[in-house]
Protein backbone atom coordinates (compact mmCIF):
# COMPACT_ATOMS: atom_id res chain seq x y z
CA UNK A 1 0.00 0.00 0.00
CA UNK A 2 1.19 3.49 -0.66
CA UNK A 3 2.11 5.53 2.54
CA UNK A 4 2.18 9.01 2.14
CA UNK A 5 2.01 11.65 4.91
CA UNK A 6 0.12 15.09 4.87
CA UNK A 7 1.54 18.23 5.45
CA UNK A 8 1.24 19.13 8.56
CA UNK A 9 1.57 22.53 10.64
CA UNK A 10 5.13 22.19 11.40
CA UNK A 11 12.83 20.65 -19.04
CA UNK A 12 19.97 21.62 -36.51
CA UNK A 13 20.42 25.72 -35.95
CA UNK A 14 16.59 26.28 -35.84
CA UNK A 15 16.65 23.77 -32.59
CA UNK A 16 19.71 25.71 -31.10
CA UNK A 17 17.88 28.79 -31.76
CA UNK A 18 14.82 28.11 -29.92
CA UNK A 19 16.59 26.67 -26.78
CA UNK A 20 18.68 29.95 -26.96
CA UNK A 21 15.85 31.77 -26.84
CA UNK A 22 14.97 30.19 -23.08
CA UNK A 23 18.59 29.88 -22.02
CA UNK A 24 17.84 30.87 -18.20
CA UNK A 25 16.58 27.89 -17.76
CA UNK A 26 19.61 25.96 -17.84
CA UNK A 27 19.26 25.96 -14.15
CA UNK A 28 17.61 22.43 -14.20
CA UNK A 29 15.31 20.58 -11.58
CA UNK A 30 16.96 17.60 -11.85
CA UNK A 31 20.87 18.49 -12.20
CA UNK A 32 23.27 18.01 -9.49
CA UNK A 33 25.94 19.74 -10.65
CA UNK A 34 28.21 21.48 -8.24
CA UNK A 35 27.79 25.17 -9.22
CA UNK A 36 27.73 27.64 -6.11
CA UNK A 37 24.39 29.58 -5.89
CA UNK A 38 24.90 32.96 -7.18
CA UNK A 39 24.31 36.08 -4.92
CA UNK A 40 21.16 37.19 -6.49
CA UNK A 41 17.65 37.67 -4.73
CA UNK A 42 14.96 36.99 -7.68
CA UNK A 43 11.95 37.48 -4.96
CA UNK A 44 10.67 38.98 -2.01
CA UNK A 45 7.14 38.87 -0.10
CA UNK A 46 5.92 42.43 0.50
CA UNK A 47 2.66 40.89 1.69
CA UNK A 48 1.66 41.98 5.49
CA UNK A 49 -0.07 39.56 7.95
CA UNK A 50 -3.37 39.75 8.24
CA UNK A 51 -3.24 39.84 12.05
CA UNK A 52 -1.84 43.69 11.98
CA UNK A 53 1.34 43.71 14.29
CA UNK A 54 1.89 40.09 14.10
CA UNK A 55 5.84 39.81 13.70
CA UNK A 56 7.54 38.89 10.32
CA UNK A 57 9.79 36.41 10.22
CA UNK A 58 12.49 36.53 7.38
CA UNK A 59 13.57 32.91 5.28
CA UNK A 60 15.32 32.33 1.97
CA UNK A 61 14.57 29.36 -0.18
CA UNK A 62 16.87 28.42 -2.41
CA UNK A 63 15.41 27.30 -5.95
CA UNK A 64 16.03 26.72 -9.56
CA UNK A 65 14.33 29.21 -11.75
CA UNK A 66 12.11 26.27 -13.34
CA UNK A 67 8.45 25.70 -13.65
CA UNK A 68 8.88 23.29 -10.54
CA UNK A 69 8.70 26.07 -8.23
CA UNK A 70 5.50 28.05 -9.44
CA UNK A 71 3.65 27.31 -6.52
CA UNK A 72 6.54 28.96 -4.47
CA UNK A 73 6.16 32.47 -6.44
CA UNK A 74 2.39 32.64 -6.76
CA UNK A 75 2.40 31.41 -2.50
CA UNK A 76 4.54 34.30 -2.31
CA UNK A 77 2.70 36.86 -4.60
CA UNK A 78 -0.49 35.56 -3.09
CA UNK A 79 0.46 36.36 0.36
CA UNK A 80 0.09 32.59 1.63
CA UNK A 81 3.38 33.19 2.99
CA UNK A 82 2.80 36.73 4.66
CA UNK A 83 -0.18 35.39 6.28
CA UNK A 84 1.87 32.73 7.70
CA UNK A 85 4.28 35.66 9.05
CA UNK A 86 7.29 34.91 7.12
CA UNK A 87 8.68 37.17 4.48
CA UNK A 88 10.37 35.17 1.93
CA UNK A 89 13.28 35.89 -0.33
CA UNK A 90 14.28 33.25 -3.01
CA UNK A 91 17.84 32.74 -4.30
CA UNK A 92 18.64 30.71 -7.40
CA UNK A 93 21.19 27.85 -7.70
CA UNK A 94 22.30 26.11 -10.33
CA UNK A 95 21.03 22.34 -8.96
CA UNK A 96 19.99 20.61 -5.78
CA UNK A 97 23.42 19.30 -5.33
CA UNK A 98 24.07 23.09 -5.07
CA UNK A 99 21.45 23.98 -2.84
CA UNK A 100 22.29 21.16 -0.46
CA UNK A 101 25.24 22.53 1.22
CA UNK A 102 23.49 26.19 0.88
CA UNK A 103 20.72 25.04 3.29
CA UNK A 104 23.12 22.89 5.99
CA UNK A 105 25.19 25.82 6.21
CA UNK A 106 22.59 28.02 6.94
CA UNK A 107 22.50 30.51 3.83
CA UNK A 108 19.04 29.09 3.13
CA UNK A 109 16.79 27.92 5.68
CA UNK A 110 14.58 26.21 3.00
CA UNK A 111 15.74 24.28 -0.41
CA UNK A 112 14.12 22.74 -3.40
CA UNK A 113 16.05 19.41 -4.74
CA UNK A 114 15.32 16.55 -6.84
CA UNK A 115 14.61 13.00 -4.75
CA UNK A 116 17.66 11.30 -5.80
CA UNK A 117 20.30 13.51 -4.75
CA UNK A 118 18.83 14.31 -1.43
CA UNK A 119 18.97 10.25 -0.90
CA UNK A 120 22.52 10.79 -2.06
CA UNK A 121 22.68 13.17 0.40
CA UNK A 122 21.54 11.69 3.32
CA UNK A 123 23.76 8.44 2.29
CA UNK A 124 26.30 10.50 2.63
CA UNK A 125 26.05 11.69 6.10
CA UNK A 126 24.32 15.15 5.62
CA UNK A 127 22.07 15.40 7.82
CA UNK A 128 18.65 17.12 6.14
CA UNK A 129 14.93 16.83 6.83
CA UNK A 130 11.98 17.05 3.63
CA UNK A 131 9.08 19.52 4.52
CA UNK A 132 6.69 19.05 1.70
CA UNK A 133 6.91 17.82 -2.10
CA UNK A 134 8.60 19.77 -4.51
CA UNK A 135 6.99 18.64 -7.77
CA UNK A 136 5.44 14.94 -9.24
CA UNK A 137 4.67 13.41 -12.52
CA UNK A 138 1.33 13.91 -13.92
CA UNK A 139 1.32 9.62 -13.95
CA UNK A 140 -0.01 9.93 -17.95
CA UNK A 141 2.75 8.13 -20.18
CA UNK A 142 2.70 10.62 -23.28
CA UNK A 143 1.72 13.58 -21.26
CA UNK A 144 4.27 14.09 -18.62
CA UNK A 145 6.30 17.48 -17.98
CA UNK A 146 9.55 15.13 -18.58
CA UNK A 147 9.96 12.55 -21.44
CA UNK A 148 12.65 10.69 -23.58
CA UNK A 149 12.34 11.99 -27.09
CA UNK A 150 13.97 10.82 -30.22
CA UNK A 151 13.90 12.05 -34.06
CA UNK A 152 10.67 10.71 -35.78
CA UNK A 153 12.76 8.56 -38.17
CA UNK A 154 15.12 7.13 -35.37
CA UNK A 155 13.68 3.54 -35.41
CA UNK A 156 13.14 4.37 -31.75
CA UNK A 157 9.52 3.42 -30.98
CA UNK A 158 9.09 2.49 -27.65
CA UNK A 159 11.26 1.86 -24.21
CA UNK A 160 12.77 -0.78 -25.64
CA UNK A 161 14.19 0.10 -28.69
CA UNK A 162 16.30 2.44 -26.07
CA UNK A 163 18.71 -0.71 -24.97
CA UNK A 164 22.08 -0.13 -26.98
CA UNK A 165 21.61 3.71 -27.44
CA UNK A 166 23.63 6.76 -26.65
CA UNK A 167 20.92 8.78 -24.45
CA UNK A 168 21.88 12.58 -23.78
CA UNK A 169 20.71 13.16 -19.59
CA UNK A 170 21.69 16.47 -17.71
CA UNK A 171 23.14 14.33 -14.78
CA UNK A 172 25.02 11.23 -14.32
CA UNK A 173 24.19 8.55 -11.67
CA UNK A 174 20.52 10.68 -10.75
CA UNK A 175 17.15 10.59 -11.12
CA UNK A 176 17.17 10.57 -15.07
CA UNK A 177 19.00 7.70 -15.36
CA UNK A 178 17.39 5.30 -12.31
CA UNK A 179 14.02 6.30 -14.06
CA UNK A 180 15.29 5.38 -17.52
CA UNK A 181 16.76 2.06 -16.74
CA UNK A 182 13.69 1.22 -14.85
CA UNK A 183 11.81 2.37 -17.77
CA UNK A 184 13.44 0.33 -20.78
CA UNK A 185 13.87 -2.74 -18.28
CA UNK A 186 10.17 -2.43 -17.62
CA UNK A 187 9.49 -3.25 -21.11
CA UNK A 188 11.70 -5.72 -21.72
CA UNK A 189 15.25 -4.07 -22.99
CA UNK A 190 18.75 -4.24 -21.10
CA UNK A 191 19.56 -0.90 -19.66
CA UNK A 192 23.17 -2.20 -18.93
CA UNK A 193 23.49 -1.74 -23.03
CA UNK A 194 22.58 2.23 -22.48
CA UNK A 195 25.88 4.80 -22.90
CA UNK A 196 24.66 7.96 -21.49
CA UNK A 197 26.35 11.28 -22.21
CA UNK A 198 26.34 14.23 -20.06
CA UNK A 199 24.99 17.56 -20.88
CA UNK A 200 22.95 20.95 -20.02
CA UNK A 201 19.41 20.36 -20.75
CA UNK A 202 19.47 23.31 -23.33
CA UNK A 203 21.73 21.39 -25.03
CA UNK A 204 20.01 17.97 -25.72
CA UNK A 205 17.55 18.99 -28.17
CA UNK A 206 20.06 20.03 -30.67
CA UNK A 207 22.10 17.00 -30.07
CA UNK A 208 19.33 14.57 -31.17
CA UNK A 209 18.52 16.81 -34.03
CA UNK A 210 22.34 16.81 -35.38
CA UNK A 211 22.44 12.80 -34.82
CA UNK A 212 25.07 13.52 -31.79
CA UNK A 213 22.79 11.36 -29.65
CA UNK A 214 20.10 8.70 -30.45
CA UNK A 215 18.01 10.20 -27.67
CA UNK A 216 17.57 12.70 -24.86
CA UNK A 217 15.70 12.94 -21.55
CA UNK A 218 13.97 16.18 -21.16
CA UNK A 219 11.88 18.22 -18.93
CA UNK A 220 9.71 21.60 -19.59
CA UNK A 221 10.12 23.54 -21.20
CA UNK A 222 12.81 21.77 -23.16
CA UNK A 223 10.20 19.16 -24.09
CA UNK A 224 7.94 21.66 -26.01
CA UNK A 225 11.21 22.74 -27.89
CA UNK A 226 11.83 19.64 -29.18
CA UNK A 227 8.79 18.36 -30.10
CA UNK A 228 8.66 21.87 -31.90
CA UNK A 229 11.26 20.70 -33.98
CA UNK A 230 9.86 17.33 -34.98
CA UNK A 231 11.29 15.34 -32.27
CA UNK A 232 9.13 12.77 -30.84
CA UNK A 233 8.23 10.95 -27.08
CA UNK A 234 9.70 7.73 -27.03
CA UNK A 235 7.82 7.44 -22.92
CA UNK A 236 7.72 9.27 -20.04
CA UNK A 237 10.23 8.03 -17.67
CA UNK A 238 9.06 9.74 -14.29
CA UNK A 239 5.37 8.48 -15.46
CA UNK A 240 6.50 4.92 -16.26
CA UNK A 241 8.44 4.49 -13.65
CA UNK A 242 5.75 5.28 -10.69
CA UNK A 243 2.28 7.14 -12.18
CA UNK A 244 2.98 9.09 -8.34
CA UNK A 245 6.43 9.59 -8.51
CA UNK A 246 7.81 12.32 -6.45
CA UNK A 247 10.65 14.12 -8.47
CA UNK A 248 11.41 16.70 -5.87
CA UNK A 249 10.84 17.79 -2.17
CA UNK A 250 11.37 20.98 -0.24
CA UNK A 251 13.76 20.70 2.57
CA UNK A 252 15.45 21.85 5.54
CA UNK A 253 18.08 21.20 7.89
CA UNK A 254 17.82 18.68 10.68
CA UNK A 255 19.06 21.04 12.94
CA UNK A 256 17.25 24.03 11.81
CA UNK A 257 13.69 21.77 12.01
CA UNK A 258 14.83 20.92 15.39
CA UNK A 259 15.60 24.77 16.72
CA UNK A 260 12.46 26.31 14.23
CA UNK A 261 9.09 24.15 14.08
CA UNK A 262 7.06 26.88 14.35
CA UNK A 263 8.40 28.48 11.29
CA UNK A 264 9.07 24.96 9.50
CA UNK A 265 5.61 24.41 10.10
CA UNK A 266 4.11 27.86 9.22
CA UNK A 267 6.31 27.22 5.47
CA UNK A 268 4.44 24.12 5.18
CA UNK A 269 1.15 25.32 6.18
CA UNK A 270 1.87 28.47 2.73
CA UNK A 271 3.12 25.39 0.96
CA UNK A 272 0.08 23.54 1.30
CA UNK A 273 -2.30 26.43 0.50
CA UNK A 274 0.15 27.55 -2.49
CA UNK A 275 0.22 23.71 -4.33
CA UNK A 276 -3.42 23.99 -4.06
CA UNK A 277 -3.54 27.48 -5.41
CA UNK A 278 -1.21 26.34 -8.29
CA UNK A 279 -3.33 23.00 -9.09
CA UNK A 280 -6.53 24.77 -9.39
CA UNK A 281 -5.22 28.54 -11.30
CA UNK A 282 -3.14 26.49 -13.78
CA UNK A 283 -3.32 29.72 -16.00
CA UNK A 284 -2.06 31.69 -13.09
CA UNK A 285 0.94 29.46 -13.27
CA UNK A 286 1.55 29.31 -16.74
CA UNK A 287 1.37 33.78 -16.18
CA UNK A 288 4.06 33.24 -13.03
CA UNK A 289 6.65 32.05 -15.17
CA UNK A 290 7.11 35.60 -16.58
CA UNK A 291 8.38 36.60 -13.55
CA UNK A 292 11.23 34.49 -12.68
CA UNK A 293 12.20 32.80 -15.80
CA UNK A 294 12.90 33.89 -19.76
CA UNK A 295 10.26 31.45 -20.98
CA UNK A 296 8.40 33.28 -23.86
CA UNK A 297 4.77 33.62 -24.04
CA UNK A 298 3.80 30.86 -26.18
CA UNK A 299 5.77 28.20 -24.57
CA UNK A 300 4.48 29.48 -21.51
CA UNK A 301 1.29 28.37 -22.85
CA UNK A 302 1.89 25.17 -24.34
CA UNK A 303 4.14 23.62 -21.71
CA UNK A 304 2.87 20.22 -19.92
CA UNK A 305 2.76 21.31 -16.37
CA UNK A 306 3.53 18.78 -13.35
CA UNK A 307 1.63 17.68 -10.62
CA UNK A 308 2.13 19.68 -7.47
CA UNK A 309 0.66 17.46 -4.76
CA UNK A 310 0.47 18.54 -1.18
CA UNK A 311 1.38 15.11 0.33
CA UNK A 312 4.99 13.74 0.55
CA UNK A 313 5.11 10.17 -1.10
CA UNK A 314 7.23 7.88 1.21
CA UNK A 315 6.59 4.90 -1.90
CA UNK A 316 8.70 7.33 -4.16
CA UNK A 317 11.70 7.72 -1.79
CA UNK A 318 11.66 4.01 -1.31
CA UNK A 319 11.58 3.28 -4.87
CA UNK A 320 14.10 5.91 -5.84
CA UNK A 321 16.68 4.35 -2.86
CA UNK A 322 16.36 0.67 -4.38
CA UNK A 323 16.97 2.34 -7.78
CA UNK A 324 19.91 4.27 -7.06
CA UNK A 325 21.28 1.10 -5.04
CA UNK A 326 20.53 -1.56 -8.58
CA UNK A 327 22.33 1.35 -10.45
CA UNK A 328 25.18 1.17 -8.09
CA UNK A 329 24.91 4.63 -6.89
CA UNK A 330 24.64 3.10 -3.84
CA UNK A 331 25.62 0.31 -1.94
CA UNK A 332 23.01 0.02 0.08
CA UNK A 333 19.56 1.97 1.23
CA UNK A 334 20.42 4.75 3.93
CA UNK A 335 18.42 5.39 6.56
CA UNK A 336 15.86 7.44 5.22
CA UNK A 337 13.53 8.69 7.62
CA UNK A 338 14.33 12.42 7.06
CA UNK A 339 13.00 12.38 3.68
CA UNK A 340 9.50 11.23 5.07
Amino acid sequence: MRHTRTIRNARTKAAMLAVAAIGALTLAACSSGTTEPTSSTSETSTGTATTGAMEMTPITVGVIPILDVAPLYLGISQGFFADAGLEVTTELAQGGAAIVPGVTSGQFQFGFSNTTSLILATANGISIQAVAPGVSSTGVDGADFGSVLATADSGITSPADLAGKKIAVNTLNNINTSTINKMVSDAGGDPSTITYVELAFPDIVPAIVSGDVDAGQVVEPFQTVGEGQGLVQVGSNYALTDPNLMIAEYFTSSDYATANPDIVSAFQEALTKSFEYATANPDAVRAALADYTSMDEATQQAVTLPAWNTTIDDNTVDLLAQLAVKDGFLTEVPDLTGLK
